[in-house]
């Protein structure tokens, strides 16, 4: 039996209109009664998914959250962190520095916070009701210093543009993880940070074998984890390139409970 079900949140689990269908929650309630953990993997900080926890019934001890895309593993009711790597301060600074040249929203994330520069009115009303944001408009990270930084982001709904930024910062990013996101984002975290190296080194904690793990997602940024689960599977909206190489494609997208396929599928049959 799988006994690790790692699955992204948004566009994957919740749907477009930010819910959680009550199929979904029944297939994780009952995953979890057969003695497997279901846990959430977002490119998110661990604090922003607390009403989803509590939602899906898995805000008690021994339930854990992959956040920052894998820079974090943390324990659901006491926010303990079981792992934590953030981004090297002077390439977190660099790309802040270079963003300002683009057409972005950019967000850089401490461990309790997301600050936002260029904050647009389509970015506030994606986010609305999934995390917190503070705005700023410090052109440099000095504001930050003390505190850990976990990733950078760049957000712009024209894929195909923040694929060219990302050409353009080869330069850059030569030590650093680099993945899409949602259809708008560019994100950037420590060099080996993704949610793959997240679930393996929680399975590992967990004394579970990567064979026993299962990884649901929509998007690049979950690819290493669907790669590197025993069962990689991906929603029918995912973005098409990535789904010929899944193990398994949802018939259904995240509207139409996707994940309760999976479960009920691979887990419960």
């Amino acid at each position: 039996m799988y006994k690790i079900i790692a699955c992204d949140l948004d566009e994957t689990l919740i749907r477009l209109d930010r819910t959680i269908s009550q199929r979904d929650k029944d297939a994780i309630a009952a995953a979890k009664a057969a003695g497997a953990w279901f846990v959430p993997a977002t490119g998110r900080g661990f604090e922003s998914v607390d009403g989803t926890l509590a939602e899906l019934g898995l805000d008690e001890p021994g339930q854990y959250v992959i956040s920052y895309n894998g820079g974090a593993i943390s324990e659901n009711v006491t926010h303990r962190l079981l792992h934590f790597q953030g981004l090297d301060r002077a390439l977190a600074s660099e790309l802040w520095r270079r963003g300002q040249a683009y057409d972005v929203c950019m967000h850089v994330y401490t461990p309790d916070m997301c600050y936002a520069w260029h904050y647009s009115e389509d970015e506030r009303n994606y986010l609305a009701g999934r995390m917190a944001v503070t705005e700023t408009d410090e052109c440099d990270l000095a504001f930050l210093d003390g505190q850990e930084i976990v990733k950078v982001l760049y957000q712009n709904v024209d894929v195909p543009y923040l694929q060219s930024i990302a050409h353009d910062l080869t330069d850059v990013t030569v030590d650093i993880d680099v993945s899409y996101s949602s259809g708008r984002y560019l994100e950037f975290n420590a060099r080996g940070v993704n949610k793959g190296a997240g679930l393996l080194r929680l399975a590992e904690a967990l004394g579970v074998g990567a064979a026993d793990t299962i990884a649901i997602g929509d998007n690049w940024n979950d690819w290493p984890m669907i790669r590197d689960a025993g069962l990689g599977a991906c929603v029918a909206n995912a973005v098409e390139d990535m789904k010929q190489q899944c193990d398994y494609v949802c018939a259904a997208t995240c509207n139409e409970n996707a994940v309760a396929e999976v479960i009920e599928r691979f887990v419960l049959a």
